[in-house]
């Protein structure tokens, strides 16, 4: 028998441990970053920073889910905005019927009970987008594209045509919603909830994205007719992504109606689609949770820019197409770039 080597180098499983660990810091330095806005409000006498950030996490959260087909399996869907709404409507709706004891289903009179609308708005958007991507996933580039928008524009135009919800207006969550009891539509207690629901988002893209689901996936975006050759199906991995995407724009969308406390068919219109896929570009399509700083970026920007000027869309529309230009890899890229400026860095 062989004595082992003293001087060997360690096996590969020890740089296989170290790795995630060093892909896990940016989002957890991001995270905790986002966690110290409510500090810093009451710090700068400043509530709005909590609104803001609250819409910057619950679109972040959608933001990252179309990134998961986007980043991933190549699909640019401009149907998301529709599935946000879906889930948005459905905590809306059931509040609307348990407020005014209205029945909606059976005798049911709705619920304003988070714990049940929002597993419920989960469920609705992932079966749209579950319907829709039969038809869609058909198709490529161009025609998927198209067919997405022209998904979420009837999507618009159904929630419109519902007057009884008030159609072009909007509706009003006049009752207040709680999660089992427990309120959560309070300012600080929402944000932390939207931010925990983002980690888990986060956390479960980036196990998907690192599994054989996530491999088999990327590798049907950049090669669909060797997957087929190998003998996998593409269709049944691309139909149980965008389902997945779609469940939790949905959930986005539900946490969004309860922290507006209204819904509007203009939040589900096909710009907000756009400007997800904005978004997502922005901040880094090859990380899971580069998306975040796409959606910081955009709406502080949006803010920003609104309150200094009424053509607030042309600087805004400047600045998204000179980083898009000069940062290929997204404004995560921008950190990179950084970092090996420094003495010691990668160039």
């Amino acid at each position: 028998m062989s004595t082992p080597d003293k001087n060997r180098a360690p096996p590969l499983e020890t740089d296989g441990m170290r790795l995630p660990r060093r892909k896990l810091l940016a989002p957890l330095l991001l995270l905790a970053a986002l966690a110290l806005v409510p500090t810093l409000a009451q710090t700068f006498d400043n509530p709005f920073l909590i609104r803001l950030f609250t819409r910057v996490i619950i679109l972040a959260i959608t933001a990252v889910a179309l990134n998961f087909v986007l980043g991933f399996g190549g699909l640019v869907s401009l149907m998301h905005a529709g599935l946000f709404g879906i889930g948005a409507y459905t905590v809306a709706i059931l509040s609307f019927h348990d407020f005014n004891a209205q029945p909606l289903l059976l005798g049911w009179t709705g619920t304003s009970n988070l714990a049940v609308s929002g597993p419920l708005a989960i469920l609705a958007a992932a079966g749209a987008a579950l319907l829709a991507g039969l038809v869609c996933l058909r198709t490529t580039g161009t025609y998927f594209i198209m067919i997405t928008l022209a998904f979420n524009q009837m999507l618009y135009y159904f929630f419109v045509a519902l007057q009884e919800y008030g159609g072009d207006d909007g509706l009003q969550i006049l009752g207040t919603i709680d999660f089992a009891g427990f309120d959560v539509t309070r300012r600080v207690t929402f944000y932390y909830v939207c931010l925990g629901t983002l980690a888990v988002v986060i956390g479960l893209f980036t196990r998907i994205v690192g599994s054989r689901f996530g491999t088999i996936l990327r590798a049907t975006a950049q090669n669909e007719r060797r997957t087929i050759a190998l003998g996998i199906p593409p269709l049944r991995y691309k139909l149980a992504a965008f389902t997945l995407s779609g469940a939790v724009a949905g959930l986005a969308g539900a946490l969004w109606a309860t922290g507006q406390g209204f819904v509007s068919p203009a939040d589900m219109a096909w710009t907000r689609s756009g400007d997800l896929v904005v978004m997502a570009v922005l901040g880094g399509m090859s990380s899971v949770w580069a998306p975040v700083i796409g959606a910081a970026a955009f709406l502080v920007l949006q803010s920003f820019l609104s309150g200094w000027t009424v053509f607030w869309q042309l600087p805004l529309g400047l600045l998204i197409i000179f980083t898009i230009v000069l940062l290929r890899g997204g404004l995560v890229d921008f950190a990179g770039r950084l970092r090996a400026l420094l003495p010691g860095g990668r160039r």
